[in-house]
């Protein structure tokens, strides 16, 4: 069965920015629309070490892209096997790259093999060659000697490895961006795959990357989150992602589409269209947006609440956007007359997260659906205003 981002997930983020429910969030592997063959375009190409060594120093190969992890995370041993396998000639298996529309590739699958191969070939500045330890099948002799060292001792050995060839596959520019999105959650089956904001992040380059990194890091989304949204899985720019959607992009009101992982992905293209000033005077009412957020609840914001005193919930996505966008649309004065009445909009939010099944269907479970979207935001709304009243 395929799950899309429409499939029913717990929005709930433990601290370490993971979903805390047992439905984790997948990126289905459908398309809605039909595409002409001739514009999905991905070629295999074979390429030596050395071919590759070349492209590093040309920086046309990035090996740490802004969506992936951290390279480098093998153990020491790890990557001594992965040399041993070359020196055995025992074929890895293909990468994966994504080719911008200046040739540069982006490793999409293989960041760590490919570290661990310059790591020992060619050690960037600063880095600690390779010295191999931990081997299977080689002999003693082969312990603790690194490229330079076989390249004296065993030159043969050594152009063996400069001499390996990989097979690429070369998604191209051309490919349209939802497709590119399937083939990324097709071949995204690793021990630790991509998140659906990581994948977003893999095919918008441009400034809503760097947008979204920045606006997550602010002390006023640290200080509103009370700093437990970790961004290694970009939970925190999916977080900022979808205020922005619904704040900038598409009204709450409006929004009526069937796919919400496309309507982030086509928000974080709009925000790429942003002039510097758009982009200034949003991200001041973003803050202030935030600063309110504490104010009135403190470290409970964005938390389901009850009446039954239970220990803090995780941080909840989707209240996280429907307040503060809601916030962000008030005025001065009101955002002034509900922090005075703080005790009153927390009272008010507890009840409804208690006896509101509705509200929380809507901010717990398929939360990308129109009418789930449409419930929160007015719910949210018509609560501020009633205090805004009182």
């Amino acid at each position: 069965m395929t799950i899309s981002e429409n499939t029913p997930i717990r929005e709930e983020l433990a601290d370490d920015g993971t979903s805390t429910g047992v439905e984790q969030e997948v990126i289905g592997d459908q398309i809605d629309s039909l595409f002409d063959p001739d514009r999905i375009k991905v070629r295999t190409k074979s390429m030596s070490v050395d071919l590759l060594l070349g492209r590093l120093q040309q920086e046309a190969l990035n090996l740490q892209p802004d969506f992936q992890r951290e390279a480098g995370i093998w153990s020491e041993e790890k990557q001594s096997r992965l040399i041993e396998s070359l020196l055995l000639r025992i074929p890895l298996p293909s990468f994966y790259v994504s080719e911008d529309e200046q040739e540069v590739w982006e490793v999409i699958d293989g960041v760590q093999r490919l570290t661990t191969i310059r790591r020992f070939v060619q050690p960037s500045p600063g880095q600690g060659a390779l010295k191999l330890r931990g081997l299977e099948y080689l002999g003693h002799e082969y312990q603790g000697i690194g490229f330079n060292d076989l390249e004296n001792s065993y030159p043969r050995l050594a152009l063996r490895i400069r001499e390996t060839e990989f097979t690429f596959h070369i998604i191209e520019s051309a490919t349209p961006a939802p497709v590119r999105f399937n083939i990324f959650a097709r071949i995204n089956t690793g021990g630790m795959p991509l998140s659906n904001q990581e994948l977003r992040h893999a095919l918008v380059p441009g400034k809503a990357r760097e947008l979204l990194k920045q606006w997550a890091s602010s002390d006023e989304f640290q200080c509103a989150t009370a700093r437990s949204v970790r961004p290694h899985r970009m939970a925190d720019r999916e977080m900022v992602l979808r205020y922005l959607a619904f704040y900038k992009v598409e009204s709450p009101e409006s929004y009526s589409r069937k796919d919400f992982g496309k309507f982030l992905m086509y928000a974080m293209e709009e925000i790429n269209r942003w002039s510097d000033e758009d982009v200034q005077v949003s991200k001041q009412i973003f803050e202030e947006a935030l600063r309110v957020s504490h104010k009135i609840f403190g470290d409970d914001a964005f938390r389901k609440m009850s009446y039954d005193g239970t220990s803090r919930s995780p941080i909840n996505r989707a209240l996280f956007e429907c307040m503060a966008v809601n916030f962000a649309n008030l005025s001065d004065l009101e955002k002034t007359k509900l922090v005075c009445r703080k005790e009153r909009v927390r009272d008010q939010f507890k009840k409804l997260m208690t006896i509101d099944t509705d509200f929380l269907q809507a901010i717990s479970v398929g939360t990308g659906d129109p009418k789930k979207v449409n419930t929160r935001f007015k719910k949210t709304r018509e609560v501020l205003a009633e205090v805004v009243r009182a």
